[in-house]
């Protein structure tokens, strides 16, 4: 009896130093006004260039990055479309913190590589558009690797996909269903270095002038942007 309670207290212990190692980030993006901006980009990369964290600011320009590991050194990273991107490092994480931006007009100020700048997460009305290798660094295989980099996004060991908790429909590439659509036979086939981005398709309806009249607010469709090189490949054949 003593001995389970004596590996209890160790296992309950080993828990709490592991949850005291993760902390996070807080804070407010706002403009040179003050204003709060809704929909900023707010990522932590780590050193090896690798996505630590990732959050979108809500409508008080509030944004949080959690998961975040003790001793490490973030790069954080804000940026929001017409604005200049800002880049600040934190260096040996050792608690909570709480950190503020203020987003300057940077339109005189953006160069070649500014200008070329792909936004990681936008929103567009109902659909949620990722850029595939703002959270991607070259390790995954097939689709499902890099859906499950994807913050909302969670694919199951049988290749089933959920965002936000909702179960995705269908899976298409370039607008067309892949396999009719089996989300289970393209998260397993499709190569990961093909992907471009990732458009999640909310409140679904194939046929867009019925969209709204029926119960298409819970259907939810993936459709996958191929990059330039991949449009032409063998990919387009297995459609």
């Amino acid at each position: 009896m003593k001995k389970n309670i004596l590996l209890l207290c160790v296992a309950l212990l080993c828990i709490s130093i592991a949850v005291a190692q993760n902390y996070k980030i807080t804070g407010t993006v706002v403009d040179s006004l003050g204003v709060p901006l809704q929909m900023a980009n707010v990522i932590a990369y780590q050193q090896d260039k690798n996505l630590g964290a990732f959050g979108i600011t809500n409508q008080e320009g509030k944004y949080k990055l959690e998961g975040l590991k003790q001793d490490s050194t973030y790069t954080i990273k804000v940026s929001f479309l017409g604005l200049k991107q800002i880049e600040e490092k934190v260096k040996k994480l050792q608690g909570d913190l709480v950190k503020n931006f203020v987003m300057m007009a940077g339109a005189d100020e953006l160069d070649a590589i500014n200008l070329t700048y792909q936004m990681p997460v936008s929103i567009k009305g109902d659909t949620i558009v990722y850029d595939a290798d703002s959270f991607t660094n070259g390790t995954e295989d097939k689709l499902g690797d890099v859906l499950k980099k994807l913050p909302g996004v969670e694919v199951n060991d049988d290749g089933d996909i959920t965002v936000e908790g909702q179960v995705v429909e269908k899976v298409q590439v370039e607008g067309k269903d892949f396999f009719e659509g089996d989300s289970r036979l393209a998260t397993k086939n499709i190569p990961a270095d093909a992907v471009s981005k990732v458009q999640v398709l909310k409140n679904y309806n194939n046929q867009s002038q019925l969209k709204g009249l029926g119960n298409d607010q819970d259907r939810y469709v993936i459709n996958i942007k191929l990059k330039e090189g991949k449009r032409n490949s063998g990919l387009e054949k297995l459609r």
